[in-house]
């Protein structure tokens, strides 16, 4: 999915594809998102200097940044109600309010870090990437109207613009009418605010008939049922440590629901939590949209410190040290392996694993990963301590937790993961066969093959036809279905059937134009 989107992108800096009508060898995107394409192929075009993937990459982070600001903030103004605000003692001595909001922000965003679904598609330049962004935005100027009614006014506005125009038109439509109807029963509310929203939420509207944005992606009930357990196994460990928290969070706060509802702090991330868990269990790429749903759920984890058990903090705390030691010695054990083949067996299952790939000693890696393990032992040494006082300190180590593992596997497992997964290695496979041609039919390839193959060969694919110039062939088998173009012998010469080192099922085969054949 990442490297299918960078395909789209450079179509459009090389032409290839119209700005609104987004194709990649004539194949239109899985998603209807426009905007995404179009910042990656600003960000390509203007840090021309840089490796197209670089560019697009860098932006996507700075936009993460953004976003990760953009959920501090909207935590910070949930916090600042005065539903949320501790009890006032009869002789003082309470948190200050800001300092207690501010303390609260810096646990959801914690807790936001921490979730395990956060920490691979974070990373990526797709579509997902891009709306979880537009929707950390929407939860920041919706939780901020109560304060500053034309800043939030105009967050919630353009970032469902955006977001109507990034693949997500239906939800964009749903979150503002639900914001909508929730501001107007607040009683700071006025008429113009009521009509901007309205104006924005027909506007939505409008734009998604003009572009053909309407496009239901919803599962039919035997889909639902088929993968049910999957997708209860896919929250469970996706949202997780976060999900225990926020239904803490439901339950201590439970009796704050009978009165003032629509003006509570736990409305909101309450709404947009049902909105997007919907959006994704419904949709057939639950593991995608599910990305969607952490802005939420690290909020209403945040408001669970405040009322939070020693004893259960205490049981995040240990299941969270055991898991991320445990998951980084396992980690520095294969590299060690690999390094002094002791013990062997891990070295072994790397090279089986990954065909053809070459260990090489990386120092500036390795210095890197040996000083984010001395910060997480640092910090273990910190939480376990008697001193810390932080309210936040539950969420530390699930965090820090993640960033350990994330930055370990990018510094010692870099080179055999980016062997497996990337196309390099592959397309060197392909150049080995084609050489440096660079006209290349192709039968029944995926979108990723063709972004992967074009990016790193530097080759242009051309559906297959009967008037088709191109001397080499590439085709995806699928033996199972029975619709499948057969290439025809007398036109094609089968040469050879190549995979992906870290994929077995993932192979192409290579044809070449009879003609041409003979003739060499």
């Amino acid at each position: 999915m990442d490297l299918t989107s960078l395909g789209y992108m450079l179509s459009l800096v090389k032409g290839e594809s119209d700005i609104l009508h987004l194709q990649l060898a004539g194949i239109a995107p899985e998603l209807d998102a426009l905007l995404p394409y179009w910042v990656g192929m600003l960000a390509i075009k203007t840090l021309s200097g840089l490796p197209a993937d670089l560019a697009a990459r860098l932006t996507f982070s700075m936009l993460s940044l953004l976003g990760m600001f953009c959920l501090w903030q909207g935590i910070y103004f949930l916090a600042r109600n005065p539903h949320a605000q501790p009890v006032v003692f009869a002789f003082g001595g309470e948190a200050n309010p800001k300092d207690y909001a501010r303390a609260i922000a810096d646990g959801g965003l914690l807790a936001y870090v921490a979730c395990l679904g956060l920490a691979l598609p974070s990373h990526e330049i797709t579509p997902m990437a891009f709306q979880l962004q537009l929707v950390c935005i929407l939860f920041a100027g919706a939780a901020c109207m109560h304060f500053y009614p034309g800043k939030g006014l105009a967050g919630i506005c353009v970032s469902t613009l955006l977001l109507t125009l990034s693949g997500a038109p239906t939800l964009a439509t749903l979150l503002l009418a639900g914001v909508c109807l929730m501001w107007q029963r607040n009683p700071q509310a006025n008429k113009w605010q009521i009509l901007t929203l309205i104006g924005t939420l027909i506007g939505i509207v409008c734009i998604n008939f003009y572009f053909d944005l309407w496009k239901w992606r919803v599962v039919d009930f035997l889909q639902f049922n088929a993968k049910f357990k999957e997708n209860i196994e896919l929250l469970l460990w996706f949202l997780w440590p976060a999900w225990p928290l926020a239904a803490w969070t439901l339950w201590k706060w439970r009796g704050h629901w009978r009165h003032q509802v629509w003006t509570q702090h736990l409305t909101l991330p309450v709404f947009l939590f049902v909105v997007t868990l919907l959006a994704s269990v419904l949709t057939s790429n639950a593991d995608r949209t599910l990305l969607l749903v952490l802005p939420s759920i690290a909020a209403l984890a945040a408001f669970s410190l405040p009322t939070l058990r020693r004893s259960v903090a205490a049981l995040v705390d240990w299941f969270t040290l055991i898991f991320f030691t445990t998951c980084a010695i396992a980690i520095w054990g294969v590299w060690l392996s690999l390094e002094t083949g002791i013990p062997a067996q891990p070295a072994s299952n790397v090279y089986r694993l990954v065909p053809g790939y070459v260990y090489e000693f990386n120092l500036l890696a390795l210095i890197i990963a040996i000083a984010v393990s001395l910060i997480w032992l640092k910090i273990i040494t910190w939480r376990v301590g008697r001193h810390p006082s932080a309210i936040w300190k539950s969420l530390v180590l699930p965090a820090t937790g993640v960033v350990l593992c994330w930055v370990l596997l990018m510094t010692l497992w870099l080179p055999f993961l980016d062997h497996a997964m990337n196309y390099k290695a592959w397309t060197l496979q392909l150049k080995q066969v084609i050489g440096d041609e660079k006209c290349v039919a192709f039968s029944k390839l995926d979108r990723h093959q063709i972004a992967g193959f074009s990016f790193h060969g530097n080759i242009t694919f051309e559906p297959l036809r009967n008037d088709i110039q191109c001397k080499w062939l590439l085709n995806k088998p699928q033996s199972y279905d029975s619709s499948i173009l057969t290439i025809a012998s007398d036109k094609w010469h089968f040469i050879k059937t190549i995979q992906r080192p870290g994929d077995k099922n993932d192979t192409v085969q290579i044809y070449q134009r009879i003609e041409s054949f003979q003739h060499d």
